[in-house]
């Protein structure tokens, strides 16, 4: 299931020997999974602090427990400690944690929605906000609602055209026009008042 290279173990061994605590191992998990916000999350863990049905890998140095509930998503992962003339890193690869592309035959919601989840709203979350799909019309325009730190924006009708509008026609040519449905006179936070 996880591979972890002779090196990353005998890199996690030297950091779970500095550590004062016994019984101490490492925690593997994965934050939103099934998403394309998906990531890997590793910690060093006592057993059983989780609260959740674990599952416990041993090695030489240390135990890995990983959540029973992610163990799908870390199918064929593997940990890695590389040192070069540049310094070392720590990967840690996990091809399935982000689900699937829609296969072309699913619905367009679905895969609008998938556009908006891995392209779109990565780069609204770092202004605080993000996007959803309220519904698509019969002629094919998409209507949206924004949040976060985009519900206010006064940018936000330059996003909506320039960004959200021209990806989503560049990959669904048969979208007709992307219809903005946010009120953004309210809200508790509508871009950083």
């Amino acid at each position: 299931m996880i591979e972890i290279t002779k090196s990353a173990q005998d890199y996690f061994g030297r950091l779970i020997e500095q550590q004062e605590m016994d019984d101490i191992g490492l925690h593997l998990t994965v934050l939103k999974p099934g998403t394309p916000l998906a990531s890997c999350d590793l910690q060093f863990h006592v057993p059983g602090q989780s609260g959740e049905k674990e599952l416990e890998f041993k090695y030489d140095q240390f135990n890995l427990y990983v959540p029973a509930s992610v163990e799908q998503w870390l199918e064929d992962a593997k940990i890695d400690f590389e040192t070069t003339d540049a310094g070392a890193q720590l990967t840690i690869k996990a091809p399935g944690i982000k689900g699937n592309r829609p296969a072309d035959s699913a619905e367009l919601a679905e895969k609008i929605a998938w556009v908006l989840e891995a392209e779109i709203n990565p780069g609204l979350a770092s202004h605080g906000g993000r996007v959803q799909l309220e519904l698509i019309t019969e002629k094919n325009e998409v209507v949206l609602r924004f949040g976060g730190g985009c519900q206010g924006c006064g940018m936000v009708n330059v996003t909506l055209q320039d960004g959200i509008e021209k990806t989503l026609k560049e990959y669904f040519p048969e979208v007709t026009a992307v219809i903005d449905a946010t009120d953004h006179a309210t809200g508790e936070n509508p871009y950083y008042k």
